[in-house]
This record gives structure tokens, sequence and C-alpha cells, in this order.
């Protein structure tokens, strides 16, 4: 079997579950990929198996059977856009923080290898966005599994995004930004703009005014299968255009339009884990003394 590995560095605690990690995969006589950032931060923290190989942004994974993020939400993110359009299932291992799409925790490694060599999983397909701008602005990379995001660059007045669905008109938002959220991506940025919490299956985009000026205005849930276009206006002569943790300075004059991509990111899910027990476990979501079945969570 073919695994690559991407990862951030991590807390001098989590060393000796990520070397068991590499003990597991070395075992199995696994060929084993490291992107080149992490081999530089683990190489002289591990014991890494001979014949361990690395590859950077812009090599092709194709021929790789899985691929670990070994992180936090964020490297998993950044995952995505190093798999792209090959649809690789996708392991996250939380070493970081929140770990909402990254649900292994490090002391689970050897029980979740076990389950990828047995094929004790399933795969779950999430929707991706694909943000077209002319001129060109991500290149490549212009698709995210969380968000688009318009923002202001600075602490000036606020803006005016135009908002079109399919090429119809559908509101002008005075704002701080306006914030396009896939399903995934309903328990990120946009929950904190107050849109809604989406199960991953659901085939639809949110939008969401960041800070908006006016009080009636509030978060839209739209088809995914829309093209929503933007306009923006204000004071400053450039904004900020962000895709997941990616973001990019330009002019007002750019034209923006989001879609849904035509692919999508595949992760892996063990069988002890779905999205309703992380969200109840992670965001604490319905947490109430009152209900026998989330006291649990207060302990």
């Amino acid at each position: 079997m073919k695994i690559a590995i991407l990862g951030k560095p991590f807390d001098p605690a989590a060393t000796p579950f990520i070397q068991g990690l590499f003990d597991e995969l070395a075992a199995r006589q696994t060929e084993i990929l490291v992107v080149e950032s992490f081999h530089e931060f683990i190489s002289s923290r591990l014991r890494l198996p001979p014949g361990t190989h690395t590859f950077r942004r812009g090599d092709s994974l194709r021929g790789t059977q899985f691929v670990l993020s070994i992180g936090g939400d964020g490297t998993l993110l950044d995952t995505v856009t190093y798999v792209g359009a090959l649809q690789i299932p996708i392991l996250g291992i939380n070493t970081g923080r929140l770990g909402f799409l990254a649900p292994i925790n490090p002391d689970y490694i050897p029980q979740a290898i076990e389950a990828l060599f047995r094929g004790h999983f399933t795969l779950e397909d999430r929707s991706l966005l694909r943000l077209d701008t002319d001129p060109d602005v991500f290149g490549q990379l212009n698709f995210a599994l969380n968000e688009f995001s318009i923002l202001k660059r600075d602490t000036s007045s606020m803006i005016v995004v135009h908002t079109y669905i399919n090429g119809e008109y559908l509101n002008s938002y005075w704002a701080d930004g306006l914030v396009v959220s896939t399903p995934t991506g309903s328990t990120g940025y946009s929950l904190s703009c107050g849109g809604p919490v989406m199960l991953p299956q659901t085939n639809n985009f949110i939008i969401a005014p960041v800070c908006p000026h006016n009080l009636n205005v509030r978060p839209l849930i739209v088809s995914d299968q829309s093209i929503i276009s933007f306009e923006i206006e204000g004071r400053a002569t450039n904004y900020l255009l962000a895709l997941d943790s990616r973001s990019m300075p330009v002019e007002a004059s750019v034209q923006i339009a989001v879609r849904r991509e035509n692919f999508n990111a595949r992760l892996v899910k063990l069988n002890h884990v779905n999205f309703l027990s992380t969200l109840r476990n992670k965001l604490n979501w319905g947490l109430d003394r009152r209900n026998p079945a989330t006291t649990l969570q207060l302990k």
C-alpha cells in the first residue's frame, strides 16, 4: 500500500504516537511519502523507516491509496489542496486543538491504521466550492472545502457586496464582508456569522454576511447548483478574497463567481465516528444539564 502524509509541527507529547504511526506503517511494508515541509520537522525527532520518500506541492499523488493529515482542521483543509481532483481518501489525525474535521486522536492511531488495512471504514464525499475570477487570482487552487469569503482589508468603512444568483439580483450587503459556505464549512466561519449547521450531505450553500449593518439581513441557504456572482464597492480600492485559509488582495474591478466544484473531497470515516457525535462532542451542540443524553459531556 502507498500512503502519503502531510502534517504540521506538533506538541512533544504527541511524538510517541506519531513515531508509532511510522513504525506501524513500516511493519506493514507500506510505501510512505511525506511532504517536504513536514519531513524537515520530523526528521530530527522521529526514526523514519528506510525508503521514506518526500514530495512537494505540484507533485502527483496518483497511485496513492490514502493520505494522512496530521494536525488540526487547517492542516486537513490544506491537505485537500494537495489531493485535488484525484479524490484520494483523507484520514485526519488530530494533533491540533478542536479537530472537527480531523477526529482521530493520536492514541487511536493503531486502531485507525488497522481499520484502513482491513477496510473497516466508509468514505464520505464532501462537496467543494469553486471560485472563478477574471483576472485569475488563485490559479489551480481555486477551490475550498469550507468557505469563500469577501472581506474588507483593514479598519476602513464597510463594503457593499452586490450579490446575484444565476444572474438575478439577490441583495446588496452593507457589511465587513460576505461568506459563502459549504455544508462542511457550516460549522466554521459561517457559524460565527450566525449561519445554520448543515449535515455534510446537504446539497446547499450558505450565504452569510459578516457584521452586516442592516439588522434585517440574515444568512440564506441556496442550492449548490446555483452560480453566485458578486460586485464589490466601497471607499477602499482593493479587498480580500479568501478560500479556506488562503487569501489574496484584489482590485474592486475583479469579476467574481462561485459555484460547486465538479469533484469532491473524500474523507475516511471510521465506524466509531460520525458527524452528529462529533457535533455534540466537539462543539457541545445540544449540551444541556436537563438532557441525560448530553450530561456525559459535562464530565
